[in-house]
């Protein structure tokens, strides 16, 4: 069942919002070399913490960490570890947490040191194709209208799009209904003001192929090429949409 959200739920979800907002700004001045996949959980974990938020991926399905970060040829989920970042790494950092029981869900990827012109491109290209979807977004809009214009963004700039994985309503669950696939599956299911979801292309420099690790929760591309992800929490308006958690 699609939830539409009242003006004090959808005021929450902005608190929400922000917060993760304040979430990505902290972190992102501890992503650099040398810096462990663990390190960087766990300032995130004692952040959420310290703000009056709490952790959503954290035990969730059994997922034993604050944070999925994803580097290179990993497409979601990774779970933070010993794993140094080093020059040459693209690294998705995949956050949610809850205010007051209502979620917010974003992805960020970013560039450590220096990479080749198309990994910049890829990484570019992703969030531009999260752009080409929410323009999308608005009251009377089928959902199969935001996959088709990020599959047509992704193949026109040469990327080949993840199947298995798709966005997802967000509320007081963290996934809830419509789910909103990256690439046109013919869902017709109508946008109606109030709803909020989370649009998130997961774009693969290679083929669209991918496998599941043997931790059940970290996703790689076949080839091992690079793949990136970019994400955000997005409110329905009766002429467009309000993007809850940053840019």
């Amino acid at each position: 069942m699609i939830s539409i959200k009242s003006d004090r739920e959808i005021e929450l979800m902005r608190e929400a919002g922000k917060y993760l907002v304040d979430t990505f700004k902290y972190i992102e001045k501890y992503i650099e070399t040398g810096v462990t996949t663990k390190k960087l959980d766990t300032l995130i974990h004692d952040y959420i913490i310290s703000i009056g938020c709490i952790p959503s991926c954290l035990g969730y399905e059994g997922y034993p960490a604050t944070s999925c970060i994803s580097i290179n040829d990993e497409v979601v989920h990774g779970i933070p570890g010993k794993r140094k970042l080093a020059n040459g790494d693209i690294v998705s950092i995949d956050l949610v947490l809850s205010y007051k029981g209502y979620h917010a869900d974003a992805t960020r990827t970013y560039i450590v040191g220096n990479v080749s012109e198309k990994v910049k491109n890829l990484v570019k290209d992703t969030k531009d194709a999260f752009y080409a979807g929410v323009a999308k977004v608005k009251e009377g809009a089928r959902v199969r209208d935001i996959s088709r214009a990020i599959e047509d963004y992704a193949h026109s700039h040469g990327l080949s799009v993840v199947e298995e994985l798709c966005g997802h309503g967000i509320g007081l669950e963290m996934h809830e209904e419509p789910d909103i696939c990256n690439f046109d599956d013919g869902n017709m299911t109508r946008l109606k003001a109030g709803m909020v979801i989370a649009i998130e292309p997961m774009l693969n420099l290679g083929s669209k192929k991918v496998y599941l690790c043997d931790d059940d929760w970290t996703v790689k591309t076949m080839d091992g090429e690079p793949s990136c992800h970019y994400e955000n929490t997005v409110l329905v308006t009766k002429d467009g949409y309000e993007i809850l958690t940053g840019d």
